[in-house]
């Protein structure tokens, strides 16, 4: 009877799957557009975005969200579009918000396939305390029973920076971003409709999170976004961009205006505390995720910029 009461309380405690639905972008592309903001409980870490291609033989999927309810719920809203199953899915990064749905995603055995760079990643101290605060801030969405999963197939990109492979007829692009945004960075472009996924390389609407990215690194990534003239771009977070080339001036002019900044600082030897308040912010105040990352972005700059400094002639 215990047994039997404790297999109740078990299924009670168990996370609801919500219900989510696939914006469509082009004949064979859709995507799921997570909320404004960081993870927390009243979005239940949908803040990221994720999206499927439809081929006559499968579905790609590029990213799978940030807790194993809403890679159930991706797999449940891709089954009301096609019948067609998952094959592959192509992992932008191993941050939180893109692959903790992996386990559930993955459940029917599609192939994982993630940049080589993320095995040093998913075994890292920071990935681990990551996922213990995430245990606590998105109960019970994420729990004991939240397994973060490795690659089936470990990318290496050299020396071209890309794979090309086909599904049922249609064309796709893995390009190497990796050292930008973070070690592992992928990009996936659907070549016969156009559509680029650019995982956390692109934001829309809000500003990206930094951290200690190198944002010299992922300037050059944004050359290569514009270099695969997308006629559509699916960014890690916001709304799909028709207008790519416009829609990278924020995220362009936000990396550039912290290398400025932050560089000046070191120049003129400021603490960071110091240099941190003598800036004008009010460009960039207004956009969503400023209170939660702006301050962590400038620091993870100023860092950079004194490891820059230092490695000058």
């Amino acid at each position: 009877m215990l047994a039997i009461l404790a297999v109740a309380g078990a299924a009670r405690a168990a996370p609801a799957v919500p219900r989510l639905e696939a914006v469509k972008v082009s004949p064979h592309v859709y995507y799921f557009r997570g909320e404004a903001g960081m993870a927390s409980q009243k979005n239940r870490g949908f803040m990221s975005n994720a999206g499927f291609v439809v081929t006559p033989a499968g579905v790609v999927v590029f990213d799978a969200l940030a807790t194993p309810a809403l890679g159930a719920a991706m797999r449940d809203a891709i089954g009301r579009v096609t019948p067609q199953p998952v094959k592959t899915i192509i992992v932008s990064h191993y941050h939180a918000d893109h692959f903790y749905g992996l386990q559930s995603l993955a459940a029917g055995g599609a192939e994982i396939w993630a940049h080589r760079n993320a095995q040093a990643t998913l075994q890292s101290d920071f990935t681990q305390t990551r996922l213990a605060e995430r245990r606590s801030s998105l109960a019970p969405w994420v729990d004991q029973h939240t397994r973060l999963l490795p690659a089936t197939r470990w990318l290496d990109l050299a020396p071209t920076g890309m794979l090309k492979f086909t599904l049922g007829g249609m064309r796709f692009t893995v390009i190497d971003v990796g050292g930008a945004h973070s070690q592992e960075d992928l990009m996936l472009l659907a070549e016969d409709d156009k559509v680029l996924f650019a995982g956390d390389l692109f934001f829309t609407g809000r500003l990206p999170f930094v951290g200690e990215a190198d944002s010299k690194a992922w300037l050059l990534a944004l050359d290569k976004i514009n270099a695969s003239a997308p006629a559509v771009v699916i960014p890690g977070h916001g709304a799909a961009s028709t207008d790519p080339v416009a829609d990278l001036a924020l995220t362009r002019s936000y990396l550039l205006f912290l290398r400025e900044q932050m560089g000046k600082a070191v120049a003129d030897m400021m603490s960071f505390d110091e240099a941190y308040k003598a800036v004008d912010w009010r460009g960039f105040e207004k956009y969503p995720a400023f209170s939660d990352a702006n301050r962590l972005n400038a620091y993870g700059t100023y860092l950079l910029m004194e490891r820059e400094s230092l490695a000058k002639p």
